[in-house]
């Protein structure tokens, strides 16, 4: 096996991600093959901490879209992130590994509360921490919660693990024409629409230093891959960490053209 190129990193999975193609609710099946893949990091001493989005529950920005106020909106939420972080809790450790739950808005009965030095001794002590309910904040995506809690933590990469396999200059499920990008740079996510996170998100990671991994989940292996430095999804940084530097955005038909 392979030496990771990263020893500490926050995996961001998507509620989309966990719904898996029937688009609602929790697959099992998805749900289970994730936790096998956060095992195997694990197993390479890689620390894990994890933020789960809500989408496939409740998505605060529909709501409101719909006349509901967005800040209550934005707090159910927050709500249906615990939901999923229970559930990925609960198949962590049917698969033996030790995990913490911790929240940014107070709820004990369920999930240790969110503090930035025992969520470090957690991993330090080699359990897997999942943060849910985002910042604890409305108006903020989970997006911005993964960058707030990658910088707290030090983590060194963000792994973005979402429905499809990295950032396209258009939608890959509406238009089969569409190019991957293999590298972005931070300005070019602020400047473009792209929507691998909101600005906010991108500013935080841009300013802190912090890289991240555009993938798809439904690909078996593919965070393990991510985590050993292996050529996946869409990198966004300063360089690409394989050897190769963003001279602005290359599309994946781009690199043939390209010399090594």
């Amino acid at each position: 096996m392979k030496k990771p190129k990263y020893k500490r990193v926050v995996l961001k999975l998507s509620g989309e991600a966990l719904a898996g193609d029937q688009g609602y609710g929790i697959d099992s099946q998805v749900l289970n093959d994730i936790a096998f893949q956060i095992k195997e990091l694990r197993e390479l001493g890689v620390d894990v901490a994890v933020v789960v989005g809500g989408g496939n529950i409740w998505r605060g920005v529909k709501g409101a879209a719909q006349g509901m106020d967005r800040a209550t909106s934005d707090y159910m939420g927050m709500l249906a992130t615990v939901i999923n972080a229970l559930a990925l809790q609960d198949a962590l450790e049917r698969q033996g590994v030790e995990t913490r739950v911790q929240t940014a808005i107070e709820m004990q009965e369920v999930a240790e509360p969110y503090i930035r030095r025992r969520a470090i001794r957690h991993l330090e002590k080699g359990r897997v921490v999942i943060f849910a309910a985002g910042t604890g904040n409305p108006y903020f995506s989970t997006d911005t919660a993964a960058a707030l809690r990658a910088a707290e933590i030090e983590a060194e990469v963000i792994l973005m693990a979402k429905r499809v396999d990295g950032v396209y200059d258009s939608d890959p499920e509406l238009n089969p024409q569409a190019k991957r990008f293999t590298d972005l740079d931070y300005m070019q996510i602020l400047n473009s629409s792209l929507g691998v996170m909101d600005s906010t998100a991108t500013s935080l990671c841009m300013d802190n230093a912090i890289p991240i991994i555009v993938f798809g989940i439904k690909e078996k292996g593919n965070i393990l891959k991510a985590v050993l430095g292996e050529p996946i999804g869409t990198y966004v940084g300063r360089s690409e960490p394989h050897g190769r530097h963003t001279e602005g955005c290359r599309r994946e038909d781009e690199k043939s053209s390209r010399k090594p």
